[in-house]
């Protein structure tokens, strides 16, 4: 019992003001966001070097829209991925 009563006084100094908590919030919003966006664009650069065309050209000027829609589907799952790994 003398150790909680040694550690309640600390705790209560140690108070985090609603301005620190959102700081704290935002900042790791922003961190885990570019992390996000470095995974995701490493999964594109990544789906691009295994595939033996180039997804960009397919897209871009061939109009392939079995691939686009494909390329959207995978583009959603890993971002649903990275999301749920983000929110723990």
């Amino acid at each position: 019992m003398k150790g909680l009563e040694m550690t309640l006084p600390l705790a209560q100094d140690m108070a985090v003001t609603p301005t620190q908590l959102l700081g704290a919030h935002l900042i790791a919003a922003v961190v885990f966001s570019l992390v996000g966006i470095v995974v995701f664009a490493l999964c594109l650069l990544l789906m691009e070097k295994i595939t033996p065309f180039s997804i960009v050209h397919e897209i871009g000027e061939e109009h392939n829209q079995a691939l686009a829609t494909i390329v959207g589907a995978i583009v959603l799952g890993i971002s649903i991925i990275i999301a749920a790994a983000i929110l723990g």
